[in-house]
């Protein structure tokens, strides 16, 4: 995948999903949350991008697309949690995600390798890892740094309810956004989209 082609999908995806966050989540909050928690669509593009290229690239992402979450109104918190947050998201998806694909994808794999997508089953226990992670580096810092004014079960009742709700959301963003990546950072024909995502193996 060209960089320049590659940084123009991620920051596409990132911005969107940005402006949908802040803008149109709380505007349909009741029906898209619970006890003030909904999907992240941020954290899920990092998680999409985590599957889709490498843990350097997937690591910056993280910690860019968490610094304008950080920084865009109404933020309420330190500034420095949601990059942190999700500069750990994009490093730990990424590398579980690529070190515990098979060695030789079968023909299934290969047909969604067509479409830059990966399998469904890598998306929800990545969104659901990601989820868990993010909120929970989220979370703690809030206790660490003094900017939570909650208990440890409040935070375990946040990390929970999110959860659900980022793996729900993930069905529709990461397709979405690995979408972009295909479309706006295809490879050459023959090539793979990055050297480590297996599913991408060139058909004969």
């Amino acid at each position: 995948m060209r960089s320049t082609s590659r940084l123009v999908a991620v920051i596409v995806a990132v911005v969107v999903a940005l402006l949908a966050q802040v803008t149109v989540l709380p505007e349909i909050a009741p029906l898209l949350t619970w006890h003030g928690v909904g999907p992240g669509p941020v954290l899920l593009v990092v998680v999409a991008t985590a599957l889709v290229t490498d843990p350097r690239f997937a690591t910056l992402t993280g910690f860019f697309a968490g610094l304008l979450l950080d920084l865009a109104p109404p933020a309420d918190h330190l500034a420095g949690r949601w990059a942190l947050a999700l500069l750990v998201v994009g490093y730990v998806v990424s590398r579980l995600a690529h070190d515990h694909q098979p060695v030789a994808p079968g023909p299934l794999e290969l047909e969604r390798a067509a479409h830059g997508r990966p399998p469904w089953t890598l998306v929800l226990a990545a969104a659901a890892g990601g989820s868990f992670v993010g909120n929970s580096v989220f979370a703690l810092s809030g206790v660490l740094l003094g900017d939570h004014a909650g208990g440890l079960t409040d935070l375990l009742r946040v990390v929970g309810i999110a959860l659900p709700w980022d793996v729900a959301a993930a069905l529709v963003v990461v397709p979405l956004t690995t979408w972009l990546f295909a479309r706006l950072a295809a490879p050459q024909p023959g090539l793979r989209l990055t050297p480590r995502a297996p599913w991408r193996t060139p058909t004969a």
